[in-house]
């Protein structure tokens, strides 16, 4: 289990996340936008309580485009895609995993929009879901990743 607190960095350094709360969940996505974000077959997310991050260095600035519910927000030198809040998902917030020296805060427990998945893009998530999650389903969800990770 990862020592709290943990600290990660974009490519460049410039930003400091610090993570004060263990994740609820992790997340592989494959929607289309995702993959063009993280130029890669799908994004991995680790979902924190929004006060469990802290962000130090220089101001990160929205990226990604487009009208979809999601504030990305990036490194204002590098680039990098650091961290997402989700309208209506207040409470959270989806921070890139691999910005930290935690393995298994990489490794994704549910994959969503499946349904845009490349064929090959495969993943050890112990959950798939064609779209997202209903939201009455996600406290059952973030008990099964707490009990999975004790």
């Amino acid at each position: 289990m990862t020592q709290l607190p943990a600290t990660g960095r974009c490519r460049c350094g410039a930003v400091t996340l610090t993570v004060t709360a263990l994740p609820v969940m992790t997340a592989a996505c494959h929607c289309t936008g995702c993959r063009k974000m993280s130029a890669s077959a799908f994004s991995l997310s680790m979902m924190l309580p929004a006060e469990g991050l802290e962000v130090s260095g220089v101001a990160p600035v929205r990226g990604g485009a487009g009208e979809e519910p999601c504030t990305h927000m990036c490194c204002s030198v590098c680039h990098g895609w650091l961290f997402t809040r989700i309208t209506g998902m207040d409470g959270l917030v989806n921070v890139r995993p691999t910005l930290f020296d935690a393995p298994d805060w990489a490794m994704p427990f549910i994959e969503t929009m499946c349904e845009e998945k490349l064929p090959w893009a495969n993943t050890p998530a112990a959950h798939r879901f064609d779209r997202f999650p209903e939201p009455e389903d996600f406290g059952s969800l973030m008990e099964a990743y707490r009990d999975r990770q004790t």
